[in-house]
């Protein structure tokens, strides 16, 4: 990409896109174009047609979805997967009736198997069932990265796909309905600190083991992969290091500064046993996080505490 090529940041007001964004522009990058869903609604295929017409942008970064954490998913699944089928099937089209010269398609490990062996290779897609709770996205977005290598095979569209673990970090969702297990826990602790609570209730057992990377790190290797990175299989992105839920709550109680009790509700779901990415491919390439867990979450615990209501 030249420095004033014009690149289409799609979700940009989102915790990816808008990590994206600042890497850009941190990069010197003086073309980039921006849309907010109130102008431009990227389930609607005319909308989407004639921003491409008027725009034509150069370069994509797909990174627009309707996301969210286990309850969000399993109440709002045909809303997931909906949603998230038209906004890549209007773009990834689009990009190829515009003849866009790069895109980029960002996915979700939640397209591995259940019971996928870890650490998850890329080779490990399609090889068993689903999980229930989250299965709608999931098959949204592994329709997108068999989108992009259907267009790269007929049309010889250069699209690629990503595959980021769980992210975390500035414009992240601290619904505690709908955001996701790290979010929830940093902003449950810190209202607990403020209000006193004697103990904070943990959803699951614990047991179950996740992965999380910074979002400034994975905008760090989408920048990468868009500069060095053209083959037709899409590739993970993570740290290839994984904490169970019970050590993370630890960690984040002890980062917030939390003396109450945690309380396990083994009644709520505890969604995949494990979701460890095997990174090595990337790694191979070149690439490798460089932001810890402990320093991502410190970072964002800085950012936006004062931001929590307390009651």
């Amino acid at each position: 990409m030249k420095k004033d090529s014009k690149i289409y940041v799609c979700g940009h007001h989102g915790m990816v896109g808008s990590a994206i964004v600042r890497k850009l522009e941190k990069e010197g990058y003086t073309n980039i174009v921006t849309r907010r869903s109130a102008t431009l609604d990227l389930r609607n295929q005319q909308q989407v047609n004639d921003f491409f017409e008027s725009e034509k942008p150069e370069y994509i970064f797909l990174a627009a979805a309707k996301v969210g954490g286990i309850h969000a998913n399993n109440t709002f699944r045909a809303e997931f997967i909906y949603d998230n089928l038209m906004i890549q099937t209007n773009i990834i089209h689009a990009a190829y009736l515009h003849g866009v010269t790069k895109l980029m398609f960002l996915g979700s490990s939640c397209i591995y198997p259940k019971f996928a062996a870890q650490p998850m290779a890329e080779n490990s897609l399609l090889t068993g069932v689903l999980e229930h709770t989250n299965e709608p996205y999931a098959i949204a977005k592994i329709t997108g990265i068999k989108m992009c290598e259907a267009y790269r095979s007929q049309y010889g569209c250069n699209f690629i796909s990503v595959m980021p673990t769980n992210l975390y970090g500035p414009n992240d969702n601290y619904d505690l309905n709908n955001s996701h297990v790290l979010p929830a826990l940093i902003r449950k602790f810190h209202e607990a600190k403020s209000n006193n609570n004697p103990q904070v209730e943990i959803w699951g057992s614990g047991t179950p083991k996740r992965e999380f990377l910074y979002v400034d790190d994975l905008a760090d290797a989408c920048y990468f992969l868009m500069e060095t990175y053209s083959d037709e299989a899409f590739l993970n992105i993570g740290t290839g290091e994984d904490i169970s839920i019970k050590d993370l709550a630890l960690l984040i109680k002890d980062i917030v500064g939390y003396d109450g009790q945690l309380i396990f509700n083994a009644s709520k779901p505890d969604g995949t046993p494990r979701k460890l990415m095997d990174v090595a491919k990337l790694q191979s390439l070149g690439w490798k996080h460089s932001i810890s867990l402990k320093q991502g979450i410190q970072k964002v615990y800085e950012e936006v505490k004062e931001k929590f209501v307390t009651v």
